[in-house]
């Protein structure tokens, strides 16, 4: 996971092997600090290939060629 922060919201790119069950990832992810911790929620990113936390506004996005092939 690689991270860059874009004014006061942050934008992290992930690999496929990065996110969890159904091609989601979780927010607040391990590599923030545990002062900016709020509420965990799932940021599904695999139908779009990418998602914004509804807390603090990271934006979630799938490295570019980078393809999930999980799913149900």
């Amino acid at each position: 996971m690689s991270t860059s922060t874009a004014q006061a919201s942050a934008t992290v790119e992930l690999l496929a092997k990065d996110l969890q069950g159904p091609g989601v990832v979780f927010c607040p992810n391990p590599a923030m600090p545990l002062w900016s911790n709020h509420p965990r929620v799932y940021v599904d990113v695999v139908h779009t290939g990418h998602g914004q936390c509804p807390y603090c506004g990271t934006t979630y996005r799938l490295k570019a060629g980078e393809v999930f092939k999980g799913g149900h």
